[in-house]
């Protein structure tokens, strides 16, 4: 720099005041540098310059003396620099705040976070949706959520999900590769990726063991099963959802935390989210079902939930607790609450004779038809409540028999 510039010292920095009376003082180090004094202690730093278009202009550089004087002048010169070159700085600042802002945006992380909020959390109820979310904060934001999304190569995916594998965790690594596909072909939707590098990791991950949840599925096993629920002795609001159970076969979460607003006894149907997605689906109750909330009405009626915790009135009961019900009546290892669906879908299609896709609808599947579109999960109403009344008799005729199998009227 040549003369007339690094005029200020440390000392005079730190002990400028301005002057009795005035609102500020500047101290002026040369170059166009100034250090603006302010009465309340403020201090700040300040380019004076001559804009390329002839205007005159003025540019912070930071606080004294957060900044300090040597870094104030290496600023300086900096914006010099580019003005030599015809660059105006204020303008290269702009320039640079919106490519960091631009980067923000199309960060791995903001594409995925958006993804959730604009698309994710409508499609599915908010407990998958948020446990989804999770799953990306945990597994692939520490890798890839800085990452610009169009940047982001099959072979940094594959090294998130190696790291979930080594965890032993192969499921939760196919589901974080279906997430991380999704947020990709979000990207591509929205103008700021190009591909989806999961469609090049076919095959690259170990597949997850099948887990098989205990169930009977044999009819006469069934129904000593459901004559030991009958008889349970622990909570009336267990003893009442272990009988609902097997009747609508839902998912045992659906269930523990079904709220009796969505209930509707007098036209008998129950309308819910399944949880796995979010469209909505229209159950019509067998009688024997409208009887059992008949029954629950006047113990958790008050209750915003059909099965309130005891300790915790205004939360469903716990996730284990119909599993705990069945091993207090010695079906530990053979039943699980889960295992009612596998029953009912087992013995309705190959016993009763119901077409899959039905079966398949209630259970909470999406059905698609001839050319891929999902059936609407009011449609087959009519004949879901047929089987499911049928279901109902069945499962009543199961109860009661001794070691013979009953024949259900299957006349539809």
């Amino acid at each position: 720099m040549g003369r007339g510039t690094n005029k200020l010292t440390d000392r005079q920095c730190r002990t400028a005041k301005p002057p009795e009376g005035k609102q500020q003082l500047k101290l002026t180090d040369g170059g166009g540098l100034v250090l603006l004094v302010k009465s309340n202690g403020g201090k700040q730093w300040q380019f004076r310059y001559r804009r390329p278009s002839g205007r005159e202009a003025t540019m912070g550089l930071g606080v004294y003396p957060d900044v300090p004087l040597s870094k104030a002048r290496e600023r300086r010169d900096e914006a010099r620099a580019l003005l030599a070159d015809g660059i105006d700085p204020i303008d290269q600042r702009k320039a640079q705040r919106s490519a960091a802002a631009s980067a923000d945006t199309h960060s791995f992380e903001a594409v995925a976070r958006e993804w959730w909020d604009a698309v994710h959390r409508h499609k599915v109820v908010a407990s998958h949706a948020n446990r989804n979310l999770r799953r990306l904060e945990q597994y692939a934001f520490p890798k890839l959520g800085r990452r610009p999304v169009s940047a982001i190569e099959p072979p940094d995916v594959l090294e998130a999900l190696r790291r979930i594998e080594a965890l032993e965790h192969v499921e939760t690594a196919h589901r974080v590769k279906t997430l991380i596909g999704q947020v990709c072909r979000y990207a591509i939707a929205t103008g700021r990726g190009s591909r989806d590098p999961t469609a090049d990791l076919r095959g690259m991950l170990r597949s997850p063991k099948t887990r098989h949840l205990p169930a009977i599925t044999e009819p006469a096993e069934l129904g000593p099963l459901l004559r030991a629920i009958d008889g349970y002795r622990g909570q009336p609001t267990t003893r009442a959802a272990l009988q609902l159970a097997p009747i609508v076969f839902c998912r045992p979460g659906e269930l523990r935390a079904a709220e009796w607003q969505a209930f509707d006894l007098s036209s008998g149907t129950w309308d819910y989210q399944p949880s796995k997605d979010g469209d909505p689906l229209v159950t019509p109750l067998p009688r024997q079902a409208i009887s059992i909330l008949r029954e629950l009405e006047p113990i958790s009626r008050s209750s915003r939930y059909l099965f309130p915790s005891g300790r915790t009135p205004d939360r469903p009961i716990s996730d284990n607790t119909l599993t705990a019900a069945l091993k207090r009546l010695d079906y530990g290892g053979r039943m699980v609450a889960h295992g009612f669906r596998a029953a009912a879908r087992t013995i309705l299609v190959e016993r009763l004779g119901w077409g899959i896709e039905i079966v398949e609808m209630q259970l909470g599947h999406r059905v698609r038809d001839a050319h891929g579109r999902a059936y609407n999960r009011t449609q087959w109403i009519e004949q879901r409540g047929v089987m499911l009344q049928q279901w109902a008799d069945y499962l009543d005729e199961l109860r009661e028999a001794s070691d013979t199998e009953p024949t259900a009227d299957r006349d539809r």
